[in-house]
């Protein structure tokens, strides 16, 4: 009997529109032959299963089940498609952890830790994994930015410290254009980081585990058109995303012994992205962030590593499933 999969969609944050992308590419690759899968838009006006014909039933939020022709339909896991709250901060984990549901991502720890960049630099720090010297600052302490400049070297990043997509985001060079990137970041977070830059070429890879195997993706170099890798780069073409990237074995050697040090510190689960810059006068990779629902669009980079690994989505996703499955 096919297993029944929830593909959750949607969220409440403005990443809500890559996860729509993202859907549409995790549904067309989920192996039908395998799997009955039906697509779940939880957004700001409810949480509804929605199917190919567009029409809308309420998930019953008793047990997460839905009406589906006629019958009952109880999921044996989740596909989490969703970026951004609530489906990258652990709490819709939290809520499946409760329902002993088994899902495709990281735990409810583990989620809403990596989903604070201050918080995550901070462990990561700990566990001897190189990362910028940063300031985090919260809007209802307040903030003085002679303090931060004090502590800190231009050029900065100023970025919300919960959320991704690059929204949000600036690149400092100049001390009297700070002021304005921390009033754009506090739009979208009532917390904010300001990080020092580090030089060096940006690389990112995905990580994910099958059959308690850490297995590295090939890796990705990000070239951006914008000063930095932002929104516009990420999703509007503005960037170069070569994969895989052309780098010395002992680079590739050294990120890819970072990644795997952080999935395992950080107890990841599913594949998740880690971004890094490669500062090549220390040889070392220092990590940025880490991406627990990375992005799934055609345009993403994780089906770019992928394919580049030589294999189909519909084979990888399957992977992610059954190992959801095997482990819960």
């Amino acid at each position: 009997m096919k297993k029944k999969i929830a593909l959750v969609t949607g969220g409440f944050s403005g990443e809500a529109a890559i996860s729509y992308k993202s859907a549409v590419t995790i549904y067309n690759n989920l192996d039908k032959e395998i799997f009955d899968v039906y697509t779940i838009d939880i957004n700001p006006e409810g949480w509804f299963y929605v199917d190919q014909d567009g029409n809308k039933t309420k998930v019953n939020k008793e047990d997460f089940s839905i009406q589906a022709n006629g019958s009952e339909v109880n999921f044996d896991a989740v596909f989490i498609g969703m970026h951004g709250t609530p489906g990258e901060d652990g709490k819709l984990q939290g809520y499946f952890d409760m329902l002993q549901l088994p899902y495709t991502s990281c735990n409810a720890a583990t989620s809403a830790l990596t989903f604070n960049k201050r918080y995550t630099t901070a462990v990561a720090a700990v566990a001897g994994i190189a990362v910028a010297k940063s300031v985090h600052l919260f809007h209802h302490t307040g903030y003085n930015v002679h303090d931060i400049l004090a502590q800190l070297r231009l050029p900065v990043f100023v970025k919300p410290n919960n959320g991704g997509s690059s929204i949000g985001m600036s690149k400092v060079t100049e001390a009297g254009k700070l002021e304005e990137a921390l009033e754009k970041a506090f739009k979208e977070d009532d917390q904010v980081l300001v990080e020092e830059m580090i030089q060096g070429r940006e690389f990112t890879i995905g990580v994910f585990k099958s059959e308690g195997e850490i297995i590295p993706l090939p890796i990705t170099e990000v070239v951006s058109q914008k000063d930095f890798f932002d929104y516009e780069a990420k999703y509007h073409g503005a960037s170069s995303e070569i994969t895989p990237a052309v780098i010395d074995e002992g680079w590739k050697a050294k990120i890819e012994e970072a990644a795997a040090k952080i999935y395992q510190v950080f107890n990841c689960n599913g594949v998740v992205r880690i971004d890094f810059i490669y500062n090549e006068a220390q040889d070392t990779p220092y990590m940025l962030e880490i991406n627990t629902v990375p992005g799934q669009s055609e345009a993403s980079i994780i089906p770019q590593q992928v394919r580049a690994k030589g294999w189909s989505l519909k084979a990888f996703y399957t992977w992610l499933v059954l190992d959801a499955l095997e482990n819960k």
